[in-house]
């Protein structure tokens, strides 16, 4: 491999290469990192599971905590803001297969950060080393790592800070978002601050924001000098955005997007294994978001789209996607 794409190590797993998929809720479950580890993906980690108690046995959080049959390193991303719930949450996802746990202090929803969960948590310093500490202890046979922003706010962007606090209790890999709380999702991602995060701390660091073609990823690895780039919205709708990165990183020429016939099986495959995960009801719904995604390759009349986000049953809505085939 080349200087930009190799291995990534974390903790003692090391990984095919240092091109990862991001935890995104309601996005990156199961059948999602499954389609993205085969176009190349060579880190996927879980979209975010609540830590505390009376959440955790709800039936979107069974969804999201361990897939035996998921390839290893198994990811989970917790959520919470209080120490104890931490620790204990990720206590259960080892014992039930978890290899690496990751805390989430990057979510910029509303409802997250009312509550002093994800970025919101950046504000408080002392709560942050509290949480990585604990969760550290708590899980000793296990790699704890970390998925931050840039900081809370626009002129308060303390990203240095916090990787130093993450590095000084145990964590063991660092995922940086190029935005700050503040931002959310608008604008565009800057990657200053990551540089500035990877030469703070002697832990590998993802470079993640804005990465939607090879060339920001060859550019966001030679500016940031990151381990490695983690890659979420970018890749929706097209999974094989990973061998395209992949392809370019190691020499520098484009990889087609794969022919027509090829991506409709790869959609087929991939909302039949959404039923599959999710049983009939909910697994047609889940799939929707991801057709929307997919629809670019679809080729859709009006009517065709309407019948296909209609579809009430996996027959009827895997009969209307054979139909749209090449």
């Amino acid at each position: 491999m080349c200087a930009l794409l190799r291995p990534l190590q974390i903790g003692p797993y090391v990984l095919d290469n240092n091109i990862a998929l991001a935890p995104m809720a309601g996005v990156s479950d199961f059948p999602w990192r499954d389609v993205c580890r085969t176009w190349g993906a060579g880190y996927a980690v879980g979209e975010m599971l609540h830590s505390r108690g009376d959440l955790m046995g709800t039936d979107k959080s069974t969804f999201r905590t361990v897939q035996m049959y998921e390839k290893a390193p198994i990811a989970i991303q917790l959520l919470g803001n209080n120490p104890q719930d931490m620790a204990r949450a990720a206590q259960a996802q080892v014992a039930a297969g978890a290899h690496i746990i990751d805390i989430n202090m990057g979510c910029p929803a509303k409802k997250v950060c009312a509550v002093a969960a994800g970025s919101a948590l950046l504000d408080n310093e002392p709560l942050v080393a509290a949480i990585c500490q604990a969760v550290v202890q708590a899980v000793p046979e296990a790699v704890v790592t970390l998925k931050m922003r840039t900081g809370a706010l626009r002129d308060h962007k303390n990203a240095v800070a916090i990787a130093r606090i993450a590095a000084n209790s145990g964590v063991q890999l660092l995922s940086v978002h190029g935005r700050t709380r503040e931002d959310k999702f608008l604008g565009e991602a800057e990657y200053d601050t990551i540089a500035e995060v990877v030469h703070a701390v002697s832990i590998p660091v993802l470079a993640n924001g804005d990465i939607t073609c090879p060339e920001k990823a060859q550019q966001v690895l030679k500016h940031t000098q990151a381990a490695g780039i983690m890659i979420g919205r970018g890749a929706n709708g097209r999974p094989w955005l990973f061998s395209q990165i992949a392809h370019y990183l190691a020499t520098n020429q484009q990889l087609p997007e794969p022919d027509l016939k090829t991506i409709h099986q790869v959609i087929h495959k991939h909302v039949q294994a959404m039923h599959q995960f999710y049983g009939d009801f909910i697994g047609v719904r889940m799939a929707r978001k991801h057709l929307v995604w997919y629809a670019p390759y679809l080729r859709m009349s009006l009517v065709q789209r309407q019948q296909l986000m209609a579809a009430e049953t996996p027959e009827h809505q895997l009969s209307v996607l054979a139909q749209l085939s090449v």
